[in-house]
Parts: C-alpha cells; sequence; structure tokens
C-alpha cells in the first residue's frame, strides 16, 4: 500500500508541475509587453500554412461570349476606325434621320428570345428600362472593366447582386432604336471608360484587356 501511495504521489508531484509550466508560459505570452516580436515566438503559426500557396484568382481569365447558342451571329458590328468599311457602314445606327456610331456589338439572328450570358464574374451595378433600348443590365468586374447588355426582354438579375462567368442575366429582346434587328442583345465592354470592340476581347486575358 506504501509503494502504491508513494506513485500516486510522484504522479500528482509531476502533473502539477507540468501544469506550473503551461500556467507560466500562457501568462508570460499574455502579459508580454508590447514590443516587436521575434519569428521565434510564434514559429508554429507559419507551420498552420504552406509556404507555396496559389492565389485563388484566376488572372488568366477570358471573357466568354454572351450567349451560348451556336447559331447567333453578328447582326450589326462595333464601330472600329481601323476596320473593314463594310464593317463600318454595318455598324451605324440611323434613328430619326440621326446616324450614331455602335459602341457595342449586336448579336442575334434568331427568331428565340435567346439566354444572355455574363461574360465575366462581376457585381450588377445598374438595372435600367429604356423606351428605345430596352431593358439594359450594367455589370462592373475587376480590372476597371464594365459590361452592358442592352435590348434584354427579360431581366434576372437586380442590382447588388454577384454574378459568375455565364450566369444567365436575362433574355435577348427588341430595341426601338433599330427594329430591323429582331431579337439581340447590344452588347458593350468598356476597360477604364473607353469602348472595346467585344470581338477583340474573348482571346485576350482580362488582365491585357486594352493594352
Amino acid at each position: 500500500m506504501e509503494k502504491r501511495k508513494l506513485k500516486q504521489s510522484i504522479i500528482f508531484i509531476i502533473g502539477s508541475g507540468i501544469m506550473l509550466v503551461l500556467t507560466i508560459i500562457t501568462m508570460y505570452y499574455t502579459n508580454k509587453p508590447n514590443q516587436e516580436l521575434k519569428d521565434d515566438d510564434f514559429t508554429y503559426v507559419s507551420k498552420l500554412f504552406p509556404e507555396n500557396i496559389e492565389s485563388v484568382v484566376n488572372t488568366n481569365e477570358t471573357l466568354i461570349r454572351p450567349y451560348s447558342n451556336p447559331e447567333i451571329k453578328i447582326i450589326q458590328n462595333y464601330y472600329d476606325y481601323k476596320g473593314k468599311e463594310s464593317d463600318q457602314e454595318n455598324s451605324i445606327i440611323n434613328y430619326d434621320t440621326t446616324y450614331l456610331q455602335n459602341n457595342a456589338i449586336a448579336y442575334g439572328g434568331i427568331k428565340d428570345k435567346f439566354n444572355v450570358l455574363s461574360v465575366l464574374d462581376g457585381t450588377v451595378t445598374s438595372i435600367k428600362e429604356d423606351k428605345l433600348l430596352g431593358k439594359v443590365v450594367t455589370i462592373t468586374h475587376q480590372n476597371n472593366i464594365t459590361t452592358v447588355y442592352k435590348s434584354l426582354s427579360e431581366v434576372n438579375v437586380k442590382e447588388n447582386d454577384k454574378v459568375v462567368q455565364g450566369n444567365v442575366i436575362g433574355k435577348a429582346g427588341e430595341s426601338n432604336i433599330n427594329t430591323k434587328l429582331g431579337n439581340h442583345v447590344s452588347f458593350e465592354i468598356l476597360k477604364d471608360g473607353q469602348y472595346l470592340n467585344p470581338e477583340n476581347c474573348y482571346e485576350t486575358e482580362v488582365s491585357k484587356l486594352g493594352n
């Protein structure tokens, strides 16, 4: 019996000693003066995170087209002063005896009111109803990029919604500014407030648009 009591006493002493050491260490770091901490103080923290973590942001992201139906085509061009003369002629909007240069590309050519897709991840910053242009959705993206989707007949998003590339934001429709186009989406893209030709953007990395 005496030996058993002796062993229990030794175990109790050792356990108490360990608890005392842990308490002293905890109090030391809790009450340590506000001074520059040494790297050794928190070496254990760095071990929680691998050194070679890859960014989850895809810097090589490229735009998709604002539609998925392969039958859809360009029915009105973007006005590019460096472009072909035939394309320039097809990019002039004639409304009420006024001639306007088109800053968008109109995609359509089919009878159906096809789905219109977000070309990039972004945030819906504006939804408007325009008498000439139909329903208009504006989405802002990283790298100071803005995309605008006009001539929509339906809108499936709300202002401040977060959208992912490929999300359906609405359906194509008609516009009063050019009724001959039928069902279509008039798509604009801007970088730093400057219009870009969408057809020159689809195969280009987002970070290089407008360069």
